[in-house]
């Protein structure tokens, strides 16, 4: 097993790669807003408590976060037109501007990252990371559970 190993280079390049997000996304955003302004481009809106396990964070965390963000113009908050209880979160148009800046901002990252490895290697790791990101099975839902 190369576990230790891994774990060294994963906590290098997971350490590297926050502190280049954070300091190109600065300071008009955050990694984890970036990662609420993806979803709410692909998903149109949703509801704060939808993105929580997006975030693994608490919903009173969500909260403070799109204050934040509702703040600085990045995401919009209304409330539902039948049923008062929900509100839809929705990005804006400065949010979409942010969401291309910081998505180029991590691509960059990345594109650097890879350079030094050839075409046919990128493909492979890629090919290893996929399989590492199935969920391992002591985390997964007993059969016929509903997750």
């Amino acid at each position: 097993m190369h576990s230790s190993e891994f774990s060294k280079i994963w906590h290098k390049i997971l350490k590297d790669y926050k502190l280049h997000m954070d300091s190109k996304l600065a300071p008009t955003l955050t990694d984890a807003q970036l990662t609420v302004l993806e979803l709410l481009q692909e998903r149109d809106a949703m509801k704060p408590s939808d993105l929580a396990p997006h975030l693994a964070t608490s919903p009173a965390a969500v909260t403070m976060l799109l204050d934040r963000m509702e703040k600085h113009g990045l995401i919009c908050r209304e409330r539902d037109a039948s049923d008062r209880r929900i509100v839809w979160v929705s990005i804006t148009e400065v949010g979409k501007q942010e969401t291309a800046r910081g998505l180029q901002i991590r691509s960059d990252f990345f594109a650097e990252a890879l350079d030094p490895i050839s075409s046919h290697n990128q493909q492979l790791l890629l090919y290893l990371m996929g399989k590492m990101a199935v969920t391992p099975t002591s985390t997964r839902a007993p059969e016929g559970s509903t997750p």
